[in-house]
């Protein structure tokens, strides 16, 4: 579909999706954004729901100002896969010693390693970014220890690691993590710095506080975001170390060879120019789309993913979805669904079929199918992955 546009104050709000499938405090967080003095355009993704001051899934441009809550808390989530020799003759059976190895060597939930571990390749930009650790904002400076030992984590919530099979057979790997703690520390102070500004004291949500450029504050708050955004990207290059030398391990035989990465934030700020403005976009719960980019669209852990490419479509500020999106809260979904639920839902893939996961539910979320079939002025379907294993925090 092309996109609906609705009005909003000082910019029309453009959305990728029915919006009267939107719930109410969603478009009610969608018109507020419309209010800012520096907005300069507001592009909704077919997988918008409710978040912290912005939406998940919209894409917010600014001039000369940025809003911390729209970036997200987890800065510069996003996901990583790529390609493998491997196919599906190549598998066992039963995986779920290979689960089991992944799960060893990739911690889960709040599990760290015990030394920092470098990503491959990584080179002199490796100490640069450590050194740079030490002009962040004081107060998580303390957190460094944590820090260190949580690089090459995966996390809880939503965040996961799969091997998939795509249509032809093939074996890819993916992964979903961001910048762990640090970032949602780092995301939490800017935003409570934010709302005692001045400036920010008549907006219609306090959570959408912004930061406005040539200030001493904005300038702290860019250093912190794209710390945390290159800590996230480290993370999960580490992670896929990790989880290709598994795979090396397991299929020796095979003698196991990967295309290059494909990785892409989905929380995160960006400098980019439009109509002749530069300005500041942020994508929260969306990834970038511009002519030929790669990305990755998930869906649930029992449904599959989309490895897309970008159009290139500026009416969107170049950007798609970034998954399938929550269509109920995971409260609602511990009510709703029971692990008899999950069982069912999950069928044929190897991961968790328990009450810790059940807020996950494939049935927790919108069908990846309709969310990808609603940009496809957006994005290109590259590849459709379905994951058979499933690694969950």
């Amino acid at each position: 579909m092309s996109y609906v546009e609705v009005p909003g104050e000082k910019v029309p709000i453009r959305m990728w999706t029915d919006p009267a499938s939107v719930e109410d405090v969603a478009m009610q967080q969608l018109r507020n954004v419309a209010t800012l003095p520096w907005i300069k355009g507001l592009a909704v993704m077919p997988d918008v729901h409710f978040g912290k001051g912005a939406t998940v899934g919209s894409v917010i441009a600014m001039q000369g100002a940025v809003c911390p809550a729209a970036v997200g808390v987890d800065i510069g989530c996003g996901m990583s896969a790529v390609k493998t020799s491997l196919t599906a003759n190549d598998l066992p059976g039963d995986l779920s010693r290979l689960r089991s190895r992944i799960e060893q060597a990739i911690p889960v939930g709040r599990g760290m390693h015990d030394e920092l571990i470098e990503p491959e390749g990584v080179g002199p930009r490796w100490d640069d970014f450590w050194e740079r650790f030490d002009g962040i904002a004081e107060s998580v400076k303390f957190r460094q220890q944590r820090a260190v030992r949580q690089m090459g984590t995966l996390g809880g919530g939503n965040h996961f690691v799969e091997f998939c099979l795509d249509s032809t057979g093939s074996v890819w790997l993916m992964l979903h993590s961001g910048s762990r703690n640090i970032g949602n520390e780092l995301a939490d102070f800017h935003i409570g710095v934010a709302r005692g500004l001045p400036h920010n004291q008549d907006l219609i949500d306090p959570d959408l506080a912004v930061f406005v450029s040539d200030t001493p504050e904005m300038g702290a708050y860019r250093n912190d975001l794209f710390w945390a955004q290159e800590y996230a990207s480290y993370n999960r290059a580490v992670m896929m170390d990790l989880f290709k030398n598994v795979v090396r391990k397991e299929f020796k035989k095979a003698k196991v060879t990967f295309e290059p990465v494909i990785s892409c934030h989905h929380n995160y700020v960006s400098e980019e120019r439009y109509d002749g403005m530069d300005l500041l976009v942020t994508r929260k719960g969306a990834i970038r789309a511009g002519s030929g980019d790669y990305g990755i669209i998930p869906g649930s852990m029992g449904t599959g993913s989309y490895i897309v490419k970008g159009l290139g479509n500026e009416a969107s500020f170049n950007s798609a979805s970034h998954g399938a999106g929550r269509k109920m809260s995971r409260n609602a979904a511990r009510k709703k669904f029971s692990v008899r639920d999950l069982e069912d839902q999950t069928r044929g893939v190897e991961c968790r079929k328990d009450s810790g996961v059940v807020d996950e539910i494939p049935g927790a979320y919108k069908p990846i199918e309709k969310v990808i079939d609603q940009q496809k002025d957006l994005v290109e379907v590259v590849a459709k992955l379905k994951q058979i294993v499933c690694v969950k925090g």
